[in-house]
This record gives C-alpha cells, structure tokens and sequence, in this order.
C-alpha cells in the first residue's frame, strides 16, 4: 500500500497528538512527585520514542508543555522545562542508531536545565549541584530505566504501533 504525502503528514500530526495526550495522562495523576527538586516523572518514559518516530519531538515538547500549564507552573517552568524536554527529543532523535545511548540527552537536558528552574521558579533553597543530582536521578530511573524497558517492548512491534515510519 502506498501513502500520499499528505497522508504521512496526518499520520505524523496523529502520532503526535497521542503522543502528547499519553503524556499528560502519566504526568497529572502523579502531581505530587512530578514536581520539585527530587522528581520522578513516568512520563519522561516517552522521551524515547524519537528513536521511532519524529512525531514524539512535538508529541513529547507539547505534552510536557500541556501538562507544566494543568499543573499552575510558573511561567519558567512552562518554558525551560519544555525546553529541556524540546532539547533532550531532539537529540534523542539525532542518536536512534545507537538504541541504548537514545535516553542520554532528555537526562542530560533535564538535570542541567531544570535545577536552575527550580531554583529561581520556585525559589528552593537547595544547592543546584544537588538538585542536578536528585533530579538527574528521577530521570535515569524514568527516561533510562522505563524508557529503556519501553525502548525494547516497542520495537518489537513497532510496525505495527508506528506504521509509516520506521527506527532509522
């Protein structure tokens, strides 16, 4: 069967629209320790889904856009923690040949950028040395260790979750 290419772009805005939606969906069940210096977000799972597909970029950014905005961050949050969320996809993306290195970047990006959010957003009292600590550890276990987990479940099917669009 061929597809148009009108018909890839509705497919790529699809994919990213659920993209997004799955990730608020894990994201405001899980308020209480989705935010702050240590955090632990299942969400950041999906940040690995660019080794599929490109539509996770926007998926994921808007996802973690939509779900910084539900929650009442502060207007810092909502965009340097989407853009870290933006950087680490997009990079992500640039390494799909090398599956187990594709989690690095959302980890990097998010416990470099978001200690400076937490500490002039929500003025925690915390060191940022820490906090690049506690929230880095929040998201090798999210994005390294689920990711990773989900990473491997996917791609045994990614044919048929991910169609038109293959891992390279």
């Amino acid at each position: 069967m061929t597809i148009k290419k009108s018909d890839e772009k509705v497919i790529h805005m699809v994919q990213a629209a659920m993209i997004a939606a799955v990730y608020v969906a894990l994201t405001l069940p899980i308020q209480p320790i989705a935010y702050g210096p240590i955090q632990f977000r299942v969400s950041e799972a999906l940040t690995i889904l660019p080794y599929f597909t490109s539509a996770a970029i926007p998926g994921v950014t808007i996802g973690c856009f939509l779900s910084n905005i539900l929650m009442g961050a502060p207007l810092p949050d909502i965009i340097f923690g989407t853009l870290a969320t933006l950087i680490g996809t997009i990079f992500s993306r640039m390494l799909r040949r090398q599956k187990f290195l594709v989690c690095i970047p959302p980890i990097l990006s998010n416990a470099l950028i978001i200690p400076w959010v937490l500490k002039f957003a929500y003025e925690f009292e915390d060191a940022v040395p820490f906090m690049m600590l506690t929230v880095g550890a929040g998201e090798v276990l999210a994005a390294g260790v689920l990711g990773t987990m989900l990473l491997l479940a996917l791609e045994r099917c990614k044919n048929m979750v991910f169609g038109v669009q293959s891992a390279r």
